[in-house]
């Protein structure tokens, strides 16, 4: 090579390298930027009621992510004493959107006052209309704001205590329960003479006071969300989910959820859905909002354990895992992938071998593992190791976690390795929440990540599966209703459930240096508030 082509090369390649580092600058300044314009994009968030999975919890995951979200005062809100107030939830949140972004708004506070007030409420037809109709207010006040809006179908308990339905509940509601499943039935397939017979032998039994009270109310519901979706029909809502609340394969509410489906075939699945499990859609959709805003559609690619695995039908659920995780993951925004490699997340759904699902208090729910827990772990132990993005949720128990399946995470050393874990209240509450915080982690520091897993950690595996259990034990020897209102006794529970806590935390170094406090705000056992000191 001559000289002079010599200097010409390395003239050539001097310039190439600038070029080079000024296109590498400039993307990683566009990226910045970009970056920086998402995060301070705003959001306004109306939730059910201030319940933490509802409010904190969200808030804390929303702000992980590096996201603005506004929300109203907590006095508006439902709490366990008061519902909340859509007069003076509207007020607030007309003003709050004015410069936001996208708004994530439970339909359920701004016409009822909340999830409870939904299923206790004593408004007129023409209130809750009225109420439904500022939407469209909104929508025409801010042409550019995506709204993404969440109602719910009422909910059909098998009983319930506690003040979240009407007083008479607790004392008929296994026969208000056993009545709307024959209902369902009858409306579905129609009955059997002796089915017939039990039906009329309820209605017979039944005060019928407290029954008219019951289905007018929920006439009213169903009536509301009927104009719910004729909104979402003329685009008045960016996205529309309904909620099916606690349903179950026969009940009132899975026949109302049968009629709305029917009522909205016409609707597309990008702008509408009806999913199961109501108190994760706030989360979910707020999820939705952040991947439109960043342009992003994420892939998910799912992977259960041995035995039923997608098939199974859980507790509170009236659709199989192979149709709700779906519905979930399309209602965030994403896509379910069937090849691994071409998924930004993995989530691992634990699941129970027979496909039968109980309560986290079950005698069987042992720190013992099961063959199947290990080689489900081995799975999500080569994911980890291979680099991939994962996150559980662990639904083989119903309102908290696997204690066997989280003995054998820990034994593996995978605690702080996965993106995000769930396994609170149902399975599909617990899959919104991985599902979430799991495409939103690639958005956070290390340090916000740890501190939500450990949230999840703390209250749902050491105190919903292992602290509740003792403190229900001890508490239901006096007087069994004590679990859903010990206000008198707030304070000695809060210091017994810290006591309880240094028991488990001596044995993982990921928890045992959590500094955290905790409290019921509620005032119940079933759930808890669990706030890191150390959170930014």
């Amino acid at each position: 090579m001559s000289l002079y082509a010599s200097i010409f090369l390395k003239s050539e390649l001097s310039t190439l390298n600038i070029f080079i580092k000024l296109l590498i600058f400039f993307t990683f300044s566009i990226t910045l930027i970009t970056a920086t314009a998402e995060a301070n994009r705003k959001i306004v968030y109306i939730p059910l009621d201030n319940r933490p999975v509802c409010l904190n919890y969200v808030k804390q995951t929303i702000k992980a992510a590096g996201y603005e979200l506004a929300v109203p005062p907590e006095k508006l809100l439902t709490d366990n004493g008061h519902n909340g107030n859509p007069g003076a939830l509207w007020s607030w949140l007309n003003n709050a959107v004015q410069d936001a972004d996208a708004a994530v708004l439970a339909t359920d506070s701004l016409i009822y006052g909340g999830l409870v007030a939904s299923r206790t409420h004593h408004d007129s037809n023409s209130e809750l209309i009225d109420r439904v109709k500022k939407f469209k207010d909104l929508r025409e006040n801010y042409p550019n704001l995506k709204i993404f809006s969440f109602s719910t179908v009422m909910r059909t308990p098998r009983q319930s205590f506690g003040n979240v339905e009407p007083p008479y509940y607790s004392k008929y509601g296994p026969d208000i329960f056993a009545l709307s499943q024959l209902n369902d039935k009858e409306d579905g397939q129609g009955l059997s003479p002796s089915e017939k017979f039990k039906k009329n032998e309820l209605l017979a039994q039944l005060p019928q006071k407290q029954l008219a009270d019951w289905l007018e109310r929920r006439q009213k519901n169903f009536r509301i969300n009927l104009l719910l979706t004729e909104l979402a029909r003329n685009r008045t809502f960016h996205y529309f989910a309904i909620g099916k609340d606690d349903d179950a394969p026969l009940s009132q509410t899975n026949m109302e959820s049968r009629h709305l489906l029917e009522a909205t075939l016409d609707l597309s699945n990008n702008h509408f859905k009806i999913l199961p499990g109501v108190d994760q859609l706030g989360l979910l959709l707020l999820t939705r909002a952040i991947n439109e805003l960043s342009n992003e559609q994420p892939i998910v690619y799912v992977i259960y354990s041995e035995g039923a695995g997608k098939n199974t039908l859980p507790y509170y659920s009236d659709q199989r895992l192979s149709s709700s995780v779906p519905d979930q993951i399309q209602a965030m925004g994403s896509r379910v992938s069937e090849l691994p490699d071409m998924a930004d997340l993995i989530l691992a759904v634990n699941t129970p071998y027979d496909g039968i699902t109980k309560d986290s208090t079950a005698d069987d729910n042992l720190f013992f593992t099961s063959i199947y827990n290990k080689r489900f772990i081995n799975i999500i132990s080569n994911f980890v190791k291979n680099g991939r993005a994962l996150a559980i949720a662990d639904i083989s128990y119903a309102n908290g976690a696997d204690n066997g399946f989280m003995e054998e995470l820990y034994k593996h050393n995978l605690l702080d390795k996965i993106l995000a874990y769930s396994g609170w209240n149902t399975a599909d509450n617990t899959i919104g929440y991985a599902l979430s915080q799991g495409i939103l982690a690639k958005k956070m520091s290390l340090s916000d990540k740890n501190a939500l897993l450990q949230i999840r950690y703390l209250d749902d595996w050491l105190y919903q599966s292992n602290i509740r259990p003792h403190l229900s034990n001890s508490l239901g020897k006096n007087d069994p209703n004590i679990i859903y209102d010990f206000k008198p006794y707030h304070e000695e529970i809060v210091a017994a459930t810290y006591k309880l806590y240094a028991h488990y935390l001596n044995k993982d170094p990921f928890l045992q240096n959590t500094n955290f406090k905790i409290d019921f705000p509620w005032n119940r056992l079933f759930e808890i508030n669990v706030i890191m000191k150390t959170y930014k």
